[in-house]
């Protein structure tokens, strides 16, 4: 930890991770002579990372449980296939559209965390039947041919908030954060004034271009409700303690299943979001919809500081590792990197976080 005049405790690992985005941001734009860093690409690269990002949250609090799921890849492009078939096949309205993936993906996940929970299979197991199940599904409900909704379902994953409202949000989320450091220092100073100045520069860049994406909009709101739901709820901390020390958990009073077989339906109910977003935002729902995207939600999350012994993560963290990984992958392209090229780095950078991650908790075990 590193921690300021003013008191505020920061992780080295967040700070590690702020420096290489700033290297990776610098390099990129060096190497493309500036198109990196226009207000275009960057806006284009915050809509990129939204249904990693949206995966990455859900991710998160299984992680932190000590669990795994394989399957929210495929289960996302499965709920976006078949939220685009109520719609455009069935002729069902566009918000039980939305709803059928979010109450299906909640059905689904309870299953898989209900076979982990109750009857003590392995979640890679679970998860990975999952996963090809899901696959299987897809094609089978696609028939391989591409579902194209119309125009007023893809404002989900296309459309842009109008620059008032986007500056609305912005001064309302500046506000609370200078709140936030006067009522902790009793000045305007310290790093929530420099997360409200960025917030505003956010803003800036995305409004400079058509305005913040709604997709975008949706993953920030995401955020801060798990994020408050980690930290802020008895569940939240339950999971914590189950993904810390399962034991001590248990002898506590946890009730583990419970906690299991929810931390799975909210994944699947993620995976529901996540879904209607990406057919959202590609405009159709395909065959090979969400293939591997379970393991960018993965990287996103272990990259951002979440441990895979469990107990350890946050999901601005994820968000962070998400934003990463979309801009090697923004970068690369512009590039015009030969594509084997991205997940070798990807790779690499993942094993390097969790080598940190196992060494960082070996030298505290000392």
């Amino acid at each position: 930890m590193s921690e300021g005049k003013l008191g505020v405790r920061i992780p080295w690992r967040t700070l590690s991770m702020v420096g290489s985005l700033v290297a990776i941001w610098i390099v990129f734009s060096i190497t493309t002579d500036g198109t990196f860093v226009t207000s275009r690409n960057l806006t284009l690269l915050a809509r990129q990372m939204s249904v990693t990002s949206i995966l990455a949250i859900g991710m998160v609090m299984v992680i932190v449980a000590g669990q795994i799921d394989l399957s929210v890849g495929a289960l996302a492009g499965l709920l976006g296939a078949a939220s685009a078939i109520t719609f455009v096949n069935f002729g069902w309205p566009l918000p039980a559209a939305f709803l059928v993936p979010l109450l299906l993906g909640a059905v689904l996940g309870f299953i898989q965390g209900t076979l982990v929970a109750r009857l003590r299979i392995p979640p890679f197991i679970v998860t990975l039947g999952g996963m090809l199940i899901y696959q299987g599904s897809i094609l089978g409900s696609t028939g391989g041919v591409s579902i194209s909704p119309s125009r007023p379902y893809l404002f989900v994953g296309q459309a842009y908030v109008p620059h008032a409202f986007g500056w609305a949000i912005a001064g309302a989320i500046s506000a609370f954060l200078v709140y936030r450091a006067v009522r902790a220092t009793g000045t305007a100073r310290g790093p929530w004034i420099g997360l409200a100045m960025l917030t505003l520069v956010f803003v800036g860049v995305m409004n400079d271009y058509q305005g913040v994406p709604f997709p975008v909009l949706l993953v920030l709101v995401l955020a801060t409700a798990f994020s408050v739901l980690s930290k802020h709820t008895a569940f939240g901390r339950h999971l914590y303690a189950i993904g810390g020390n399962r034991e001590a958990a248990f002898y506590s009073g946890i009730n583990i299943n419970r906690h299991l077989v929810a931390v799975f339906t909210l994944m699947g109910v993620m995976s529901g979001i996540a879904g209607v977003v990406l057919t959202a935002r590609v405009g159709s729902a395909t065959s090979d919809a969400g293939r591997m995207m379970e393991l960018d939600a993965i990287a996103a999350a272990v990259i951002g500081g979440t441990s895979l012994l469990g107990g350890q993560g946050t999901v601005w963290g994820a968000l962070l590792g998400a934003l990463v990984m979309a801009s090697l992958d923004n970068g690369m392209s512009l590039m015009n990197t030969e594509s084997f090229w991205q997940p070798i780095i990807k790779g690499v950078i993942l094993v390097l976080a969790v080598g940190i991650d196992m060494a960082s908790r070996k030298n505290r075990g000392h």
